[in-house]
């Protein structure tokens, strides 16, 4: 049994091309994982990776056992899948990275419910407005917005969100009526650095597409974008879930309502390195059908 967990850590290391990130994924400190490859080295009578303060990579002997100890722990995980389909309620972890925004969303409360439905599932949520490579950091499971950019990765769209384009009421009555998308040209905005500045408005048949010129403040995440709306210091669009309730409540107003921003995606993205768990393709396709 200590050779097969010795292997499984380091199929985990060669994935995550890391100590700590196959600590990470595998819920163990580093000088754990450490161990076990040093005993599995022993064992063996060869080193598996070559090893610095910078990088690590696969020696010969490495590279040659890693297809077969892969193999093993996919039949692992496979078999483990067949035992949880034989049982009443699904069993195991997952482990999920989604944007630090939207406690409030539909996205959200579905992963409660999912929580809340399957109590021997333990779910690790993980908030990070960047993205984060899933095989390094040892996620079963990403949520992304928007539009997806090319990558290795799997990716499954599971939902849709709006947007409005808003301000305070304090800024808007500090500057000259917006009654046309041209006097946006003369307005101040707030740049959120992972999203383009450009935005696109549609009505009917027409489509308005411009940058800002005038960026009053950049920031690094939509919470903090969100906040500096409400502080009067220019306009940017939100999801409806993070502006819905503050324009019922007056502390934002919608930006020529009958404009509108173009639909986005909701992606579940997931590591294509082998059998996907059969417990994050429940949860994918509970988010997808839970969303409301």
């Amino acid at each position: 049994m200590d050779e097969y967990r010795g292997l499984a850590v380091f199929v985990a290391v060669a994935e995550a091309g890391s100590f700590s990130g196959a600590g990470r994924r595998l819920k163990l400190s580093t000088s754990v994982v450490s161990h076990h490859i040093s005993k599995l080295e022993a064992k063996i009578g060869a080193s598996l990776f070559f090893r610095s303060t910078r990088s690590l990579s696969l020696t010969a002997e490495g590279r040659a056992s890693l297809p077969a100890a892969r193999a093993m722990v996919d039949a692992a995980q496979e078999a483990m899948d067949v035992l949880a389909e034989t049982s009443d309620q699904p069993t195991g972890a997952l482990r999920v990275t989604l944007p630090a925004f939207g406690d409030r969303s539909p996205l959200h409360r579905a992963i409660w419910r999912f929580a809340r439905k399957y109590p021997m599932v333990a779910v690790s949520i993980h908030a990070n407005d960047y993205p984060v490579d899933l095989v390094k950091e040892g996620y079963d499971l990403a949520i992304r917005l928007g539009v997806l950019k090319d990558s290795t990765m799997m990716s499954k769209r599971i939902g849709s969100f709006r947007r409005k384009l808003v301000a305070s009421p304090e800024y808007l009555a500090s500057r000259p009526k917006i009654r046309s998308v041209e006097d946006l040209l003369a307005c101040d905005f707030i740049s959120i650095a992972m999203l383009s500045d450009k935005i696109t408005l549609l009505k009917a048949d027409e489509q308005f597409s411009f940058e800002p010129e005038n960026v009053r403040v950049e920031v690094h995440s939509l919470a903090s974008a969100k906040s500096a709306i409400l502080e009067g210091l220019g306009i940017q669009h939100l999801p409806d879930s993070e502006a819905d309730d503050e324009i019922a409540a007056g502390m934002m107003v919608e930006v020529l309502p009958q404009w509108s921003l173009p639909e986005l995606g909701i992606y579940a993205v997931w590591p294509d390195i082998g059998p996907q768990k059969k417990l994050t393709r429940r949860l994918i396709d509970f988010l997808k059908e839970n969303q409301s």
